[in-house]
């Protein structure tokens, strides 16, 4: 049973638009099907593998952007502690730890319920919010799983911020 029971056009797909800006942008791209892409975008500290997934059934544009980090076993309780910190401070999307694979992603999703279409603006918010997070609290992953940190460590280096000039 649906809430609102009205009709209307399914827009167009907005995976057409994140290949749009990919070339643009002259991004490394592949197009896994009419649903689906991912992109490499080089960053600060590495290269991001970002996937866009169009949920039509859901209307909602999924964004997944991982790094290459493996998380050893010994590790994993650590790096999801520093998961929880690291997400308590992220107004959008979050970060999750793929136990399988040992994979640390970044996931956030944009809801385009209603027909309503996802506009250029707003595939690259997602996009550079996705960036921004990842390039930001990279290194604190990093300390976790090479330096053998703990989480309040790690995130407390990231977070630190000097002011002024030496």
């Amino acid at each position: 049973m649906s809430l609102i029971d009205a009709d209307y056009e399914q827009p167009g797909n907005p995976v057409d638009t994140i290949e749009h800006i990919a070339a643009i942008n002259d991004w490394s791209f592949e197009r896994s099907g009419e649903d689906e892409i991912t992109i490499s975008v080089a960053g600060h500290w590495c290269d991001y593998h970002i996937s866009f997934s169009w949920m039509e059934e859901l209307e909602a544009l999924h964004l997944a952007c991982a790094f290459d980090l493996k998380v050893p076993d010994p590790r994993k309780t650590e790096i999801t502690r520093l998961l929880a910190l690291v997400n308590e401070q992220l107004w959008m999307g979050h970060f999750d730890l793929w136990s399988r694979e040992g994979v640390v992603i970044f996931r956030q999703s944009l809801l385009l319920a209603g027909g309503a279409e996802a506009t250029s603006g707003q595939i690259e918010g997602l996009l550079s919010n996705a960036l921004d997070a990842c390039e930001r609290y990279y290194q604190a992953f990093q300390f976790v799983v090479w330096a053998g940190k703990t989480a309040v460590e790690a995130v407390d280096t990231v977070l630190f911020e000097t002011a002024g000039e030496a």
